[in-house]
C-alpha cells in the first residue's frame, strides 16, 4: 500500500469516528421529531443519497450481483432491521438524555465481538482478551448486584451493532451494496408508515417549515458519508490498526453527555464505566502486542 493511500485511510477513519461521534448534535436538532420518524426519514434519504453516489461512482453491477443471490439476500433482509433498531435505539438514546448509555454501548462493542468472533467464526481468544472481557462483564455484574439496575440500553446498542457486524462480516457484501439493498428493503415500511401518519405534527413535509424538511433530509448525508469514510478506511489500512480509532465516536459522545447536555455521571456509571475502560486499555495493550509481534 502506497505511503499516501496509507495516511488517506488513517484520514478516513479518523474522520468516520468523529462523525459518528458528533452524531447526536445532529439528532438533538430535531429532537421535536418522534424517534420512529426520524428512524424512517434516516431509511428513506440515505436510500435516495446513495443512490444518488453511485450513479457517479458506480456499483450497480455488484448490487445486481446480490440481487441474484438468494442467500445473501436473505442475510441482508436481518441485516436490515438489526440495524433498523440499532438507529431507533441510539436515535431514542440521544433524545432522552442517555448519550452516556449509548457512548457505554459503543465502548463495550468492540469486547463483545471479540466474543461474537470466539462463538460464530471459530477464532480463540488471547489471554489479556479473556482478561478484558472479564472486566467488562464484572462492571455490568457490579452495577447489577450493587445498584440494582442494568445498563440495558448499553447491551442493547452494543448487540444489535455486534451482532449486524457479525452478519455483514458472514456475507461479505461491500458497504455501499450492502447499505443501498438495506434501505431498499426497509423503504416499503417506512414509506408506508410516514403515508399512513401523514395527519401528525412534522410527518407531512408538505407542511413542515423548509429548515426542518431540510434537517430530516439531512438524515441520509449523516448516515451515508461516515459509513463511506469507513468503508474507504477500511480498504486502505488493516483492521488491526483501524480498530484503534473505534473509540474517537464513543469518546466524544462521552465528552458530550457530560459537559453540553449536563448528563448526570454518578457513582454506578462512573463504575462500569471504569471497568468497561479497564477493559479497554487492557484490550488495547494486547492489540499493539500482537502488531508489534507480528
Amino acid at each position: 500500500m502506497p505511503e499516501n493511500e496509507y495516511r488517506k485511510g488513517i484520514l478516513l477513519a479518523i474522520s468516520a469516528y468523529c462523525m459518528w461521534g458528533v452524531a447526536p448534535l445532529y439528532f438533538k436538532l430535531i429532537h421535536q421529531v418522534s424517534p420512529t420518524e426520524i428512524l424512517l426519514h434516516r431509511v428513506i434519504w440515505s436510500f435516495v443519497f446513495m443512490v444518488i453516489i453511485m450513479l457517479f461512482i458506480g456499483g450497480f453491477e455488484k448490487v445486481r450481483q446480490v440481487l441474484k443471490q438468494p442467500k445473501q439476500l436473505l442475510v441482508l433482509c436481518l441485516t436490515s432491521i438489526i440495524i433498523a433498531a440499532n438507529w431507533l435505539i441510539f436515535i431514542w438514546a440521544v433524545n432522552n438524555d442517555h448519550l452516556l448509555d449509548a457512548s457505554l454501548g459503543y465502548f463495550i462493542n468492540p469486547l463483545l465481538n471479540v466474543l461474537l468472533g470466539m462463538v460464530f467464526l471459530g477464532e480463540r481468544l488471547r489471554k489479556l482478551q479473556w482478561f478484558a472481557v472479564a472486566l467488562a462483564s464484572a462492571g455490568v455484574v457490579i452495577q447489577l448486584i450493587s445498584f440494582g439496575s442494568i445498563p440495558i440500553v448499553s447491551l442493547a446498542l452494543a448487540g444489535t451493532f455486534g451482532a449486524y457486524a457479525l452478519m455483514r462480516k458472514k456475507v461479505n457484501v461491500d458497504a455501499k451494496s450492502g447499505l443501498l439493498i438495506e434501505t431498499a428493503i426497509l423503504m416499503p415500511v417506512a414509506l408506508i408508515y410516514l403515508l399512513s401518519t401523514l395527519d401528525t405534527a412534522s410527518a407531512n413535509m408538505a407542511t413542515n417549515d423548509w429548515q426542518l424538511n431540510l434537517m430530516l433530509i439531512a438524515a441520509g448525508i449523516v448516515t451515508t458519508i461516515p459509513l463511506l469514510c469507513f468503508a474507504g478506511a477500511a480498504v486502505r489500512i488493516p483492521l488491526s490498526i483501524l480498530g484503534f480509532f473505534q473509540y474517537i465516536g464513543p469518546s466524544i459522545m462521552f465528552i458530550l453527555a457530560i459537559t453540553l447536555f449536563n448528563e448526570p455521571f454518578d457513582i454506578e456509571k462512573s463504575i462500569t464505566f471504569g471497568f468497561i475502560w479497564c477493559a479497554l486499555l487492557v484490550f488495547t495493550f494486547d492489540m499493539a502486542y500482537k502488531r508489534k509481534s507480528a
